[in-house]
């Protein structure tokens, strides 16, 4: 290629051939306006990523709202208060102690393979590399994990449990974990600082975070529940499965919805960039903008192929056709391919989907055999199809996508089933049996300690007359008939406080609140 570089003496030469006498001054004039409209360019494409990764990051933050409505929806109604409230602190409290700790614990760098420490409470940011929409949107990951965990305790934990668990997750575990995987300082990351070696040679390709975001609230949640117990009539004395159905599917399906479209953030997001090309300039179609594209495709094709075989699977299962096994069949798949979405064929995408609803199957099978209850099937979608998703990363991922999502590593191995050996796939088992030890050491020590000193589970009679009366003032639903001003009467539904407080003792319950 030849030299582009705007040089004053080569450009005075050109110019004095033609009898300039001011060839000097032009060049000069001409060199400032070429380095202006590359300084100009830096900016543009700047603030085109940043804008790219601030619209993600919204996208992100939106599934907030799906899981709030997923959860009310899976739970009884006189619990709706509370689960949505916690939903609303996740946000909240991970908000102020990503922002003190865990950002720095993540991606402090310069730092170990283990922990961060630079950037606490984001000073020194912005700095190169480090802008506040990079921060927004790991805190917008961070708190997802949190949101994970909420739903695998829901209808019986103490209110102040869920503050201190939540403020642990996002502030101390769930950031070391990312600094391991997705740190260029950390000892197990695919995309290392240039020199450092690589875990097997490879580093682990968990993309977006099956492992990194799913996995970690999986287990936390699945310790969690272990540790509580399962809801009072969840089993009979016998040990069989006794459905407590969520009192809503109309907000699980709105919730099912508003998770897909903030997929499409979470994963294409993880790009972080988008104005970049991998072939010649003016290509139209080898950029990133075009993997960022097949990985929204990745994403929709593993999620809709896990939700159909769900349908069919449970249908034959059950005898019925039913829309929330489906949503949760979805999700699982959407769990599922978030490793590897970025580096696999879409072919392989079905693939991931299809074995991703079977394995939420089994896991639910075995949940029941063991007594293990959990609201929203969050450890067995979560914690089971996320860890499958990290092995189908290892398995399919293909060698010119990897090297575009990884670059500056010519040679690296990739998936075990496309031709690049086993290392990739060692390194991501690696992943899953290091997510799964800390987790357990750190969250299920946490929820051992909570119950020990009684902070844990709540009273069995707050339990059976629900948690939003009990504990919160009043019900999310309350049908009842005031007089208007006029002294008229209607009826209707409403939110209502109330200062009195139900004694279940003394209250009749139906079949359905027990």
């Amino acid at each position: 290629m030849a030299d582009q570089t705007c040089s004053v003496s080569n450009l005075s030469a050109l110019l004095s051939t033609g009898g300039s006498t001011n060839s000097t001054a032009a060049a000069q004039y001409i060199c400032s306006q070429l380095q202006t409209a590359v300084l100009t360019t830096a900016d543009i494409t700047t603030a085109v990523d940043m804008t790219f990764l601030l619209f993600s990051t919204y996208l992100v933050f939106a599934m907030q709202l799906g899981f709030a409505m997923l959860c009310a929806g899976s739970v009884r109604a006189k619990n709706t208060l509370n689960i949505m409230l916690t939903n609303i602190l996740d946000a909240a409290a991970g908000a102020l102690f990503y922002y003190l700790f865990g950002f720095a614990f993540a991606f402090g760098s310069p730092s170990n393979g283990f922990i961060g420490h630079h950037f606490f409470a984001l000073k020194s940011v912005p700095s190169p590399g480090f802008d506040y929409p990079y921060f927004l949107f790991q805190w917008a990951f961070a708190i997802a994990a949190a949101g994970i965990t909420s739903g695998s305790i829901a209808e019986r934990t103490q209110f102040v449990s869920y503050l201190i668990y939540s403020s642990f997750l996002t502030g101390f575990v769930y950031p070391i974990v990312s600094h391991w995987f997705w740190s260029a300082d950390g000892w197990a990351a695919a995309n290392r600082n240039p020199g450092d070696s690589l875990l097997f040679g490879s580093g682990v390709i968990d993309f977006a975070g099956s492992g990194v975001v799913h996995m970690v609230g999986g287990i936390a949640g699945l310790w969690a529940a272990l540790i509580e117990g399962p809801r009072i009539g969840r089993f009979d004395h016998n040990g069989r499965s006794v459905p407590l159905r969520g009192h809503s599917a109309t907000l699980i399906v709105l919730g099912s919805f508003m998770l897909w479209f903030g997929w499409y953030g979470f994963n294409p997001g993880s790009f972080i960039t988008i104005a970049k090309s991998y072939g010649p300039i003016g290509s139209l179609v080898h950029g990133q903008w075009s993997a960022i594209g097949r990985t929204a495709v990745t994403t929709t094709i593993a999620g809709c192929t896990s939700a159909l075989t769900t349908l069919f699977a449970k249908r034959f299962q059950t005898g019925h056709w039913n829309v929330i096994d489906v949503c949760n069949g979805l999700l699982g798949g959407f769990a599922a391919i978030t490793a590897g979405c970025a580096v696999v064929e879409r072919g392989a995408a079905v693939i991931c989907g299809f074995v991703a609803a079977w394995v939420l199957i089994g896991f639910n099978l075995l949940a029941a055999r063991f007594q293990y209850d959990d609201p929203l099937e969050a450890a067995q979608l979560h914690g089971g199809c996320g860890s499958w998703g990290v092995l189908f990363a290892g398995l399919f991922a293909k060698k010119d996508f990897v090297e575009e999502a990884y670059p500056g590593r010519p040679g690296r191995p990739y998936g075990l089933f496309m031709g690049g050996g086993g290392r990739l796939l060692a390194a991501n088992v690696v992943q899953m049996l290091v997510i799964t030890g800390w987790v357990s050491v750190t969250m299920g020590t946490l929820f051992y300690v909570l119950h020990r000193m009684g902070l844990l589970r709540i009273s069995a009679e707050d339990e059976l007359a629900g948690l939003d009366v009990t504990n919160h003032g009043g019900a999310a639903y309350v049908y009842c008939e005031e007089e208007s001003a006029g002294g008229g009467s209607h009826g209707g539904f409403m939110m209502k406080a109330t200062n009195s407080r139900v004694d279940p003792r003394l209250t009749p319950l139906s079949p359905n609140e027990i």
